[in-house]
């Protein structure tokens, strides 16, 4: 497959979307990357319990049956969650990927039981110190990356490249990447009155003379407290960071695998303005577009943004949906950031 090359079909009215997809990966040659006798990795989003817009599950298991008929043996599998929610240990992520109708293939939580399972690899930037990618991940042969296109709050989108960076890497390494957004609290607006300790499952923000304090080395920076207080006080900076960051962590996760043995697949379906990390969706984002499959995350990231409306996302969340992908250039991954499109 062409790394500068990514192949489409759009949403169909009144068309067997199954076939489409069948047809799209011929095309692409998505199922080259497997030879017989592969342990090949299908990473995923099962979806966060309560929120519907993840992938439908009868597309992921196309994947698994074509996978087979090559003669690799697939696995579905994916991280633990940092924060708190009905993923964070690999007990409660595979109840939730049954429940959200995955239990028709083996599940691996790729770092382990509690997040304990990862391999230190080399980080091609000092952004983030190093890279620890899961376990099942680094072993895996090969591996299908099928991600779901929606926004992200500090990312401002979340793809191909999200899905390694996050998806594909232990806790610690997640909250590096995160800790890459600066948080200031201006403490003469605070008044003290505890949104952000409610606001926060961890409880990180603490009260001390009736001021707000947020200095826990553990806090990932997410959005929850910045968005609960009344007074504006406490303001996330520098979310550019974040799109730098989650491009150093794709790189070093691609680097465990030979080029030709990784795919990547986006559904530009059911986009929400917000991830899909939490139990609850944003708004829509627009129209369904359709599925695009590549070989370089660079390539189906820079596809998939060139057909969604990712202006809204920039304006929504302050930030830029490209510098992900920028970045992802300039650390020489294989891939173009305006890649030729062929529609199937």
């Amino acid at each position: 497959m062409d790394p500068a090359t990514v192949f489409y079909t759009s949403w169909k009215p009144f068309s067997n979307m199954l076939l489409s997809t069948h047809k799209l990966y011929e095309a692409a040659n998505l199922f080259d990357v497997v030879s017989r006798g592969d342990l090949v990795a299908i990473k995923l989003h099962v979806g966060e319990l309560g929120n519907p817009n993840y992938i439908r599950p009868f597309f992921v298991k196309q994947v698994v049956d074509l996978v087979k008929e090559r003669g690799g043996k697939p696995f579905l599998t994916d991280t633990s969650t940092y924060y708190l929610v009905a993923r964070y240990n690999a007990v409660d992520h595979m109840d939730t990927a049954v429940a959200n109708g995955f239990g028709f293939a083996p599940m691996i939580i790729a770092d382990g039981l509690k997040g304990e399972n990862s391999v230190a690899v080399a980080s091609p930037d000092p952004i983030l110190g190093r890279v620890e990618v899961a376990g099942a991940i680094h072993q895996a042969d090969a591996m299908i990356v099928i991600s779901h296109t929606k926004g992200h709050p500090l990312g401002g989108y979340g793809g191909a490249i999200k899905n390694l960076a996050m998806g594909c890497v232990s806790k610690q390494t997640k909250l590096r990447q995160h800790r890459t957004v600066g948080l200031e609290l201006n403490s003469e607006l605070c008044a003290g009155c505890g949104a952000c300790v409610e606001a926060c499952r961890f409880k990180f923000p603490r009260l001390e003379n009736d001021r707000a304090v947020i200095d826990d080395p553990r806090c990932m920076h997410c959005p929850a407290c910045s968005n609960a207080c009344p007074e504006g006080a406490i303001k996330l900076v520098g979310k550019a960071n974040l799109g730098s960051a989650l491009a150093v962590s794709a790189a070093a996760v691609m680097s465990c695998f030979d080029r030709r043995k990784v795919a990547f697949v986006n559904f530009a379906v059911d986009i929400s303005t917000l991830c899909d990390c939490l139990p609850l969706p944003g708004e829509s984002l627009g129209p369904d577009i359709g599925v695009f499959a590549g070989s370089s995350p660079l390539s189906t990231d820079a596809a998939t943004l060139r057909r969604i409306d990712y202006e809204k996302l920039n304006t929504l969340h302050h930030t830029d949906c490209w510098a992900q992908i920028h970045k992802l250039a300039q650390l020489n991954v294989p891939g173009s950031i305006d890649p030729k499109i062929i529609e199937v």
